[in-house]
């Protein structure tokens, strides 16, 4: 038969059974406070007449649950579900480890190389070839009513055409028709020289990396686990990821971080991240060398994949970037708080590679920080340390916590003066700062002379963005190459120019003006000065064909070799060379 109790009544019989237990033992962590398929006591209402309504509990052998509490706090190990425990520990559970431990420095791994590092001029890729994909897509063009004149691509009129493009990142102008302006404010005499502006255009309207053909078909695929998001640009994707990894073995530090190629194409690649300087683009995972910053290997970002493992995005990405059966073993990547994991690190350390990098500590796997690590003895008002910013936490393979490094910071005296002190700092803060600068050297190597520019396509601003990566790794090679050598190597502009003038087969000296070489000169040259106005006379060309009549006169032009009057009131050189150059340029526009 039940005895029912109050509330005070039960509140002193539990107080009671507590005083039983013996002191020495302590509950158990979770385990106690989760179990809810046997519950010690059971609530009820009651409700009797005459009396207030009040919440009563049962006390159903309180003797026997009781024991049965007693001999599980007793167990050493009881597992709470029926299930199978997990095989391997869980990281969270190890707590941070503090001043008076001891610092171990991680045993790092072998550096072996797969090659020597540095420039690997022997090996050589083939070269691109999307010259038939051009003729393709332009004939698809002209069918679809285009206005440009359709002429077959050949590989000397790509050359000339991404040379035009790096061109146009040395000489900048407001927009693509300025640069073939004649008798402008704007004229730059190079574009004209290497390719009409109808064929440049007709050629950046109809640039296609893959075949036309094969775009329907996997177009046909949306929607299913065989349709490619990057199939467009495909062919040059892969040849310029083989050209990076072939023709330069990096370091032993890499770094890792993303990049924003700005675009507000019409795909579903589009990515918008606020904190970037460039907040709408195709987002890029960078592998590069810290040192020099060449871009090792990369991927895009083409939104949730289906085929993403257990692990998340940020595990993937690092894992598809490093490649040991191409770079080798004993790497040391540094990445920042987006990647770092100690399910990554843990992975990475198998595989032989150190690791560094920031963490945050709600991460999956990290130990938790207390929420006061002051203890209740302290008294009221004790500060532990003052801090402004955010801490910082760091995750390392490679170093110990500390080892005498310091760095200098300004600080202010009582007095109010500022002074330069040493300041203790963390080995792997020091390594962070250093070799973490990878991608950011990248960046701004590129954005220098970047060929970027607005379009409505994104394989076309990919396609420039490839451009950039190459002409940046080409002069970092350059670089090293000179390094080799003990020879200064030329400046990135210098280098551009160089580069542009051997693709558009031009002479660095510079284009020579066409009003330079039309001059007027004697007719007779070998006759002496009396004779030179009288001898060796012909009809002006220009009186003939406009003004129907003979003139004879002794000048001639230096490059055209017309002979033409030269007087005060008549000047037929000027007029035949103003009537020369229009023609001259509305031949070229019609071009």
């Amino acid at each position: 038969m039940r005895r029912l109790l109050n509330v005070d009544q039960a509140l002193k019989l539990f107080f009671e059974l507590e005083e039983n237990v013996e002191p020495d033992s302590e509950p158990e962590s979770d385990e106690c406070d989760d179990e809810v398929d046997d519950p010690l006591f059971v609530l009820e209402e009651v409700k009797r007449e005459g009396e207030e309504e009040q919440p009563l509990i049962s006390t159903q052998s309180v003797s026997r649950r009781s024991a049965e509490r007693q001999g599980r706090r007793d167990t050493p190990t009881r597992s709470r579900s029926p299930l199978p425990q997990a095989a391997e520990p869980h990281l969270s559970s190890e707590p941070w480890k503090s001043e008076g431990d001891a610092d171990i420095t991680p045993e790092c791994s072998r550096f072996q190389l797969r090659r020597t590092p540095g420039v690997q001029i022997e090996r050589l890729c083939p070269q691109i070839q999307f010259v038939q994909t051009q003729t393709k897509m332009l004939q698809k063009n002209q069918h679809l009513g285009k206005k440009y004149k359709w002429t077959d691509v050949e590989t000397e009129h790509l050359y000339r055409f991404f040379g035009l493009l790096i061109y146009m990142s040395l000489v900048s102008l407001p927009s693509l028709r300025d640069y073939w302006r004649q008798n402008h404010i704007l004229s730059v005499p190079l574009p004209s020289k290497v390719m009409t502006r109808n064929r440049f255009h007709s050629i950046f309207w109809s640039i296609h990396l893959s075949d036309p053909e094969e775009d329907l078909k996997n177009d046909a695929k949306k929607g299913t686990p065989g349709h490619d998001k990057l199939f467009r640009i495909r062919p040059l994707y892969d040849e310029i990821l083989s050209a990076c990894q072939a023709y330069y073995h990096p370091r032993r530090e890499l770094s890792v971080d993303e990049r924003m190629v700005a675009t507000k194409a019409k795909t579903g690649m589009i990515q918008y991240m606020k904190d970037k300087l460039t907040k709408w683009g195709m987002k890029m995972f960078i592998l590069a060398e810290s040192r020099s910053g060449y871009t090792i290997s990369f991927t895009i970002y083409t939104g949730k994949n289906q085929a993403a493992s257990e692990h998340g995005l940020a595990y993937d990405v690092v894992m598809n970037l490093i490649q040991p059966s191409c770079l080798g073993t004993g790497y040391h990547i540094y990445m920042d708080n987006f990647y770092t994991s100690p399910r990554l690190f843990l992975d990475l350390t198998s595989m032989r590679f150190g690791v560094c990098g920031t963490c945050r500590e709600n991460r999956k796997g990290c130990p938790k920080d207390r929420a006061n690590a002051l203890n209740r003895k302290c008294p009221r008002g004790s500060v532990r340390w003052i801090r402004e910013g955010p801490l910082v936490s760091v995750c390392s393979t490679i170093h110990p916590a500390f080892s005498g490094e310091t760095v200098r910071r300004k600080v202010k005296d009582r007095d109010g003066h500022w002074a330069t002190r040493e300041i203790p700092c963390p080995t792997p803060i020091m390594a962070y700062n250093k070799n973490m600068g990878g991608i950011d050297l990248s960046d701004q190597l590129i954005q220098y002379y970047s060929t970027h520019r607005k379009t409505a396509r994104w394989y076309r601003t990919m396609l420039l963005h490839f451009l950039d990566i190459a002409t940046t790794n080409a002069f970092i090679m350059h670089c090293e190459m000179c390094s080799a050598k003990q020879v200064q190597p030329m400046a990135h502009k210098d280098f551009m120019v160089e580069l542009v003038c051997q693709l558009c087969g031009m002479d660095k000296t510079g284009v020579p003006s066409r009003r330079a070489e039309h001059i007027p000169v004697p007719i007779l040259t070998d006759t002496d000065a009396v004779q030179k106005a009288t001898k060796g006379r012909l009809k002006c060309k220009r009186s003939l064909q406009e003004d129907n009549r003979r003139s004879d006169t002794p000048w001639k032009c230096q490059a055209c070799g017309v002979p033409l009057c030269l007087v005060v009131d008549r000047n037929c050189f000027l007029e035949w060379h103003r009537l020369f150059h229009n023609q001259d340029k509305e031949k070229e526009e019609g071009n």
